[in-house]
């Protein structure tokens, strides 16, 4: 065979090979692929609906913001694929008896007619709840295998962390260690407990919330009950715990300390309606614990107390750090596709 006729034959080859590149495309429906896994716009169409849904008083996105939103929702979807697959790697996903048994938990408080309510108002099918609540397991089974398990906060940490902040051990005032419940009136969004409960109504709440107290005065741990229901976002996980609060700042809010004050170490107050100062309606409803109060003056390293939170302060800022850390490195690793991306630049590009 000529050469230049083997030339041809090559060069004709090479641009088929790209013609077909430059005309391969993403499949129908997928906004995205994770090492080849894909993502389905249906996902993200209906994360969107229920960010929207969470906040209905905003004014209708743009065509630039409601890309900019799905934009968002695309990369968490990415990086919660990447967690999984690095997950079933390591042969951490949850069981289909995990599964049943977490689901088992939180059906448990409701009758299957309030239990399918919940699901409708939370725009999920059952599949789709069970499916979250596998991808909740895995992922805290990774985490935990991955980081927490990894995570060492030395004596000589407490003791280094305690000697260059001593000044912030010093009481100025009296100070109260609280724990608290906190129930919301407000529907829409994710709750912070592990039972992913939340009320949907001011009336929800207020049964919700009577139901806890109950539970507290038939003597059941209040750490246990805040971190399955209560949906204060900050604390919930940590058993309801707030940390100590000066007097001052308590007497800010004249009902809150004045049931407060009245407690002994390990009581809890009634149930305490948070009023919206624009509605002057209740929007939320607590219930406080007094877990320890300190008298003005220096917190001495050798109080047991002073070294469980500073060391519960250390696990959980390297814990965050670790997790970031550890989130970037798997990012790295993996092979993203984001073909939405891609198609908003091109639409802005033009």
């Amino acid at each position: 065979m000529p050469k230049f006729v083997r030339t041809f034959n090559i060069v004709l080859a090479s641009s088929l090979v790209l013609i077909a590149g430059c005309h391969k495309g993403p499949q129908q429906g997928v906004v995205a692929t994770v090492n080849g896994h894909p993502i389905f716009q249906t996902d993200v169409d209906k994360a969107y609906t229920n960010q929207l849904a969470s906040n209905p008083q905003q004014q209708v996105p743009t065509p630039d913001q409601a890309d900019s939103l799905k934009l968002n929702i695309i990369h968490e979807l990415i990086l919660e694929a990447i967690i999984d697959q690095r997950a079933a790697k390591q042969g951490l996903t949850a069981t289909d008896a995990e599964v049943d048994a977490k689901v088992a938990e939180v059906k448990a408080p409701y009758t299957e007619e309030q239990f399918q309510a919940k699901l409708k108002a939370a725009n999920l099918t059952f599949d789709q709840f069970k499916r979250d609540v596998r991808r909740s397991l895995t992922q805290e089974k990774l985490l935990n295998k991955e980081i927490n398990s990894r995570i060492t906060v030395t004596d000589a940490d407490v003791r280094n962390y305690y000697n260059a902040n001593k000044a912030a051990f010093n009481l100025i005032e009296p100070t109260y260690h609280l724990a608290e419940i906190v129930v919301t009136d407000q529907g829409n969004g994710q709750a912070s407990n592990l039972q992913n409960n939340k009320a949907n109504s001011d009336e929800e709440a207020r049964k919700k919330i009577q139901v806890i107290k109950n539970r507290i005065d038939s003597g059941e741990d209040f750490a246990e009950l805040a971190a399955n229901f209560s949906e204060a976002p900050d604390n919930a996980s940590n058993g309801g715990d707030m940390g100590f609060h000066p007097e001052s700042q308590l007497k800010a809010n004249p009902i809150i300390f004045a049931a407060i004050s009245k407690l002994n170490a390990g009581q809890t107050t009634d149930i305490i309606p948070q009023i919206d100062p624009t509605t002057h309606k209740p929007a939320a409803y607590a219930i406080f614990k007094l877990i320890g109060k300190d008298a003005a003056g220096q917190r001495e390293y050798s109080d047991p107390r002073v070294q469980q939170s500073i060391r519960q302060q250390l696990h959980d800022s390297r814990a965050q750090l670790l997790q970031a850390a550890y989130r970037e490195m798997l990012s790295d690793q993996a092979k993203v596709q984001n073909f939405f991306a891609e198609q908003v630049f091109k639409r802005g590009a033009q």
